[in-house]
Formats: C-alpha cells, structure tokens, sequence
C-alpha cells in the first residue's frame, strides 16, 4: 500500500493533472464520431512512465507497465475514473498488465463496461480490431504515418506485408489501389484480423494473398520463384525464432534487410522499421546507409511517428535507453529505394 510520503502516491496526486494537460493537447484529434485510434497518454514522455493509455473509437485501452504490475492497481484506478470523467462518451475499458506472469492479464481484461470497440477508422479506412487478442492491442497506432504514405503512395503496385500481424499496413495499400497485397504471417488469428479489416471496406479477398508462413522460407521460395514485389513492408517483432530463422532487431536488422531485398522490384520500395528500444537512431542510419555504399540502395524518407504517440512533453520525460535521433522515436521507420544490378 502506498504511504503518503511514498513515489506511488506523489505519483497518484500528480496523475490526474498529467491526464488532463494529455487530453487537453489531443482534443483536436478526437474524431466527432468516436472511431478513430490514437495515443491518448504516453507516461514515459509526459511524468508516469508506468503507464500507457491508448484510446481505440469509445474504448480506452490501459498499458500497466508497473515492475510489479497487479490487478486492480491503484494508479489504473485512479488514471480509469480520471479519463471516464473527463470522456463520459466511453463505452468500455481494457487493462493490459504488460509485465504480469499470466497470459490473459498481459493480453488484457475488461475494466468496465460490456464489450470493446472492433473496429477503428483511420483516414477513411476500416481496421478490424480485438483488443484483448495479444499483449499488443492488434494495431499499432504509431504507424499511422506510415498506413498514410501506403495508401498513398502504392496506387497500382504490388505488396509484400511481410510479418503482418493483423495486416494494418497491407490494408492501407489495398484500400489505396495496390495492385496486389500478400500478407504474411505466422499466425492465423491475425491474419483473419486482416480478411476482416478487407471485408469492412468491401475489398476483394484472394485466399491465397493470406500466407501463414515463416518469412525465411517463404523469401526463399520467392526467390526460386524469382518473384518479386514493388514495396516490401518489414515490421518484425523486437526477437523471434523459428527452425528457419531469427529476427533480432537490434544484432541483425542489416541481414534481415539483405533476406528481403531480392525480393523488391527495380525501383521498388523496401520499408524497414526498428522498435529496438536499445539501438540508437545514428546507429540505425549507419547500418542502413552501409548498406547503401554500393548505391544500389538509398534512403528515401524518414516516416516520423504522430505526436500523440511520442507524447507532448512535461518537462519530466524519463531518458530514451538510446537516443532516437535523427528519429523522434524508438519506432524508427525508413523508405529504402531499390536499384536491380
């Protein structure tokens, strides 16, 4: 319990005034019809780091990042009356203990209300959610830029969404006129997130555009095939392995970049993204541009991440574990164009 004089209960007091300068500074991205996603409060950069509060259409979603993260934590308490008081419009609330042992307190249970949002709307385009599926919330909102630049960008194209998840950057493509969208993943429950998000904006399903697969064999088989793509997304999880690979985002994001370059077009797009929390900006630049000495490759655009999402800062930011710069996150994400020798 905390005492009066304890870092929890100054903490406690300060929390709804940190809540209320955080949704002070965002009130111009809420959309008038509740359905849009966006990071309502980022503790790290805005004096709680214990805390993450995302917001996904009428349901506020509660990342308890506390070393010794419990059920019924106080500081969710108290941040869940503080934000259902100044939204009365929500309609549920999630609670996410990321450091809990068990799976479905990581994944994330019901705080009040009956049933949460699924499905947000993001310039224009419907994304199927279920909060509750994983320890992430199934879409990850400080991409939002980069879902823009696809639906932009890839008119006509062909897609690779290699590690997809639940397909949210292949969604933006297909829903801004890509020619043709594989997504890739692992596993099944998300990528029938993503048939969902497709049937919520009427886009036609091809079966075999939905490959669960490992990426290093299916690159290889690409390969074989000699088949390739005009813009390949890679946004691996932070580590995983398989029988016929790793991904290590912060040893090895150079040789994961090398397994997926064969399989861009001339003049196509590769799309890198970093989350490594331990690798700063400069060294990721300099991995990419080491890449690049040959000049058959180049960095085309640093995608920044929304300002919600890096938070509007206090004066109390906690330090970075690596300093994201030239980059405003640790979600470091990078265009690379591609030249074929």
């Amino acid at each position: 319990m905390a005492t009066e004089d304890s870092p929890q209960a100054t903490q406690q007091r300060a929390l709804p005034d940190l809540l209320e300068q955080a949704i002070n500074a965002r009130e111009p991205l809420f959309d008038p019809a509740r359905q849009s996603a966006l990071r309502l409060f980022n503790g790290f950069s805005e004096g709680c780091p214990q805390l993450l509060i995302d917001l996904y259409g009428r349901t506020v979603v509660f990342n308890d990042y506390s070393a010794q993260g419990v059920p019924d934590d106080p500081l969710v308490r108290q941040a869940a009356d503080t934000v259902r008081a100044r939204l009365p419009w929500l309609r549920a609330g999630v609670v996410k203990i990321r450091k809990s042992s068990l799976a479905d307190e990581r994944n994330g249970k019901l705080l009040f209300g009956e049933e949460p949002d699924l499905r947000i709307r993001e310039n224009g385009t419907w994304y199927a959610v279920d909060l509750t599926l994983s320890r992430d919330a199934g879409f990850y909102i400080d991409t939002r830029n980069l879902r823009l630049w696809a639906s932009r960008a890839l008119a006509g194209k062909t897609v690779l969404n290699a590690f997809a998840y639940t397909g949210s950057l292949g969604v933006a493509a297909a829903a801004g006129g890509a020619r043709r969208v594989v997504q890739l993943d692992r596993n099944t429950r998300y990528l029938d997130l993503a048939r969902q998000s497709y049937l919520l904006n009427g886009l036609p399903i091809a079966e075999e555009d939905f490959m669960r697969g490992d990426f290093f064999r299916q690159a290889g088989t690409f390969r074989r095939q000699d088949r390739r793509f005009d813009c390949v997304f890679l946004d691996p999880p932070f580590f995983a392995a398989g029988p016929a690979g790793s991904v290590d985002q912060v040893n090895e994001s150079a040789r994961l970049i090398n397994k997926a370059r064969p399989l861009v077009e001339d003049g196509g797009y590769l799309v890198a993204i970093n989350n490594a929390l331990y690798v700063s900006g400069a060294d990721y630049l300099a991995t990419l541009e080491g890449l690049a000495t040959e000049g058959y490759l180049r960095v085309e655009e640093i995608v920044p991440v929304p300002e919600d999402c890096t938070g509007y800062w206090t004066g109390d930011q906690a330090a970075w574990m690596a300093d994201p710069a030239p980059f405003n996150h640790p979600t470091k994400i990078v265009v690379l164009k591609l030249r074929r020798k």
